[in-house]
């Protein structure tokens, strides 16, 4: 299916590695020009090369901008810089977070500096970019907004879940404000998906059940449906779709993408 998506251009925080980086390179397989967005440079230098030597010419191009989501100056100078470089701006994907949260102990050892840190990076963070992007997309009359979550948000295993609760608030609250002009906005929970992070994750629970790490990851497997960790393209993949025109109709949704592991039923 061709999404149609040649053209267009994105604005994906927490570009430089993991799950957003797989993105920005999905995104651009299919010709969308990319500012990828994080806090260092240099490491967004390295992916952007990396995403540049995976597409080649045919794909679209890829600005690495440095910025700060808990400073509202910061995001605005990173939006205005990327309609300045491509002249317009049709989707953001919002990712930049501290990955599996700051806040995963009991509440009596939980830092109050830690969740708020959680709280302003991802669920504020979130709420600057979209508050950055929407009149440039109001003017267009057409764009589209993706937040991704995580499962935490669906259940109660970590305190820094909250932050996820709070994103699918955030989703529902915009759809119904942006969609009049042409604006979705979807959140996407992804499961456990193979990155450098979830190797981290997966060391820290093998040390406190005293188990390998790799026990821990069949562990996870043995729970999921489909029996494999996700690859970071299958999330750049439904997030493409998500981008695209084809989903138009879809809006104020919150999606797992999690090979099956949550068992709620959410209606």
């Amino acid at each position: 299916m061709d999404l149609d998506l040649r053209g267009k251009v994105a604005f994906v925080t927490g570009g430089s590695m993991g799950i957003g980086k797989a993105v920005a390179l999905e995104l651009a397989r299919e010709g969308v020009d990319v500012a990828i967005v994080a806090r260092r440079l240099a490491p967004l230098n390295d992916a952007a090369d990396e995403i540049k030597q995976s597409v080649g010419k045919a794909g679209g191009r890829i600005l690495p901008i440095a910025a700060d989501m808990t400073n509202m100056s910061s995001v605005q100078a990173a939006v205005d810089q990327t309609v300045s470089e491509f002249g317009r701006l049709d989707i953001l994907v919002n990712g930049a977070a501290h990955p599996g949260g700051l806040v995963r102990s009991e509440v009596e050892l939980a830092s109050d500096e830690g969740l708020l840190e959680d709280l302003d990076i991802k669920v504020v963070g979130y709420f600057r970019c979209c508050k950055a992007v929407t009149a440039q997309m109001r003017r267009q009359k057409y764009g589209r907004i993706i937040n991704i979550g995580g499962l935490t948000g669906r259940g109660s295993k970590h305190i820094s879940g909250m932050r996820n609760v709070a994103i699918v608030h955030l989703t529902k609250t915009l759809s119904d404000q942006l969609g009049p002009d042409g604006i979705t906005v979807n959140a996407i929970h992804p499961g456990v998906v193979e990155t450098p992070h979830i190797h981290e994750l997966y060391e820290k629970e093998a040390l406190k059940q005293n188990i390998s790490a790799s026990e821990v990851e069949q562990n996870y497997i043995k729970v999921t449906p489909i029996r494999r960790v996700l690859q970071p393209e299958e999330i750049g993949w439904l997030i493409s779709f998500l981008a695209s025109p084809k989903a138009a109709a879809v809006t104020g949704e919150s999606l797992g993408v999690d090979g099956g592991i949550t068992r709620g039923i959410f209606l």
